[in-house]
């Protein structure tokens, strides 16, 4: 098929700020993993799809299966207002845990 571009699994951005290999991206309303670090202006390359664990406002009580948002600083909640759909929680992460394992784009 000529007019495939992508499996979709996989993501190229530019960074508007240093990122650390494991950190979400927001592109959009699209939440890519860094697959590695990549400085300011370069260019890398983030996964889409799947299951990761990302940090959390600590405060937040999020029960497995609930959608899941991310802040503009890469923190997950459970608060939609303000924030951007990030997916499911695939496990439970109660207060005062640090992360919770998300299905993004889900």
């Amino acid at each position: 098929m000529k007019n495939c571009v992508s499996d979709g699994n996989t993501i190229d951005f530019i960074a508007t700020a240093a990122v650390a290999s494991g950190a979400p991206v927001l592109l959009g309303k699209v939440v890519a993993v860094s697959l590695g670090n990549v400085a300011l202006d370069d260019v890398g390359v983030g996964v889409t799809e799947g299951v990761f664990e990302l940090p959390k406002v600590t405060a937040d009580d999020i029960t497995q299966g609930a959608q899941v948002y991310i802040k503009s600083d890469g923190m997950i909640t459970s608060t939609a207002s303000g924030n951007t759909l990030a997916g499911k929680a695939w496990a439970a992460a109660g207060n005062p845990s640090d992360t919770v394992w998300v299905k993004i784009n889900a």
